[in-house]
């Protein structure tokens, strides 16, 4: 194929300025080494494709139909080849980033707004989900890129690290004033807990550690916003477990109280997530390298 595509390259040209010699000129080709081509597809086609005269050539009826789809072929690979030199120099094309509405609010947007001000004219599409339901989206290929609660366990997609985030349980005044000293973590259970719903991985991080210390933990209030966990808890509904990196506004403004335990729940992560089995796309890169060199 990539014999005859050559040669549909020549007959495009022949066709196009009705001349060997001048077809020659722009391919930068001999003129016998035009009309051997040309020759040669008409053998491999056993048809006729040009009329000799003194002035030059003109293309037969079957040459004007072969001309029609050859010369639209040729575009589209022309077309094609711009389209992906844009795509590598970030001239166009899109960036498909699956995340979490608290990773998206307290983590990811300022570095959207670099990766906006650097290129421009990449179409930014968020898909806002939960960890959970981000990965068997970048598998499928239906975003580019997860921002993800760590860990992740599935064989098939590369993580890379961004920032370290620890789980805390914080409490309103209401109950900063009943616990007054240290507390561990089976006392938790006492008072009415407030965490996000089952399926988030944030929750699940939080029980499993518990139950390696023998603790089953039961809400009374189940969510699915981190904010929503903060304002229950700033208005006294129980104590919340939030991510302390993604709630200093109210622990600096002291609406809200990290309770001391005496056993802190290990720190995990953050992380950016793609699949081993691909490449990343040119924006892809981008974008990765400007949250690793900013975080």
């Amino acid at each position: 194929m990539s014999i005859k595509l050559d040669l549909y390259k020549v007959f495009n040209a022949v066709c196009k300025y009705e001349s060997f010699s001048k077809a020659g000129k722009v391919l930068y080709m001999t003129q016998p080494a035009v009309s051997q081509a040309i020759m040669q597809l008409e053998r491999e086609l056993e048809v006729g494709l040009f009329i000799r005269n003194s002035r030059g050539v003109k293309a037969t009826k079957e040459g004007k139909l072969l001309f029609e789809y050859i010369s639209s072929a040729l575009n589209l690979i022309d077309a094609g080849e711009k389209k992906v030199h844009e795509s590598k120099e970030l001239m166009s094309g899109e960036l498909k980033v699956g995340v979490g509405d608290t990773i998206s609010r307290y983590f990811l947007l300022p570095y959207l707004e670099v990766f906006h001000n650097r290129y421009p004219n990449i179409d930014l599409k968020i898909i806002n989900r939960t960890t959970l339901e981000l990965c068997p989206l970048l598998k499928s290929g239906k975003i580019d890129i997860a921002i993800c609660n760590l860990p992740i366990k599935d064989t098939s997609i590369k993580v890379k690290e961004l920032m370290d985030i620890e789980d805390i349980f914080v409490c309103g005044q209401k109950y900063k004033n009943q616990i007054s000293k240290d507390i561990n973590l089976e006392d938790l259970g006492k008072f009415p807990l407030i965490l996000l719903e089952p399926t988030s991985n944030s929750r699940q991080y939080v029980e499993k550690y518990m139950l390696t210390k023998g603790i089953k933990i039961k809400p009374e209030i189940e969510l699915g916003s981190h904010d929503l966990l903060l304002e229950f808890a700033k208005i006294n509904l129980g104590i919340s477990c939030v991510v302390k990196e993604f709630s200093k506004q109210y622990l600096d403004k002291g609406v809200l109280y990290e309770l001391p335990i005496t056993e802190k729940i290990p720190k995990r992560g953050i992380g950016v997530c793609f699949l081993k089995s691909l490449s990343l796309s040119p924006s892809s890169v981008k974008f990765v390298e400007i949250l690793e060199e900013k975080s």
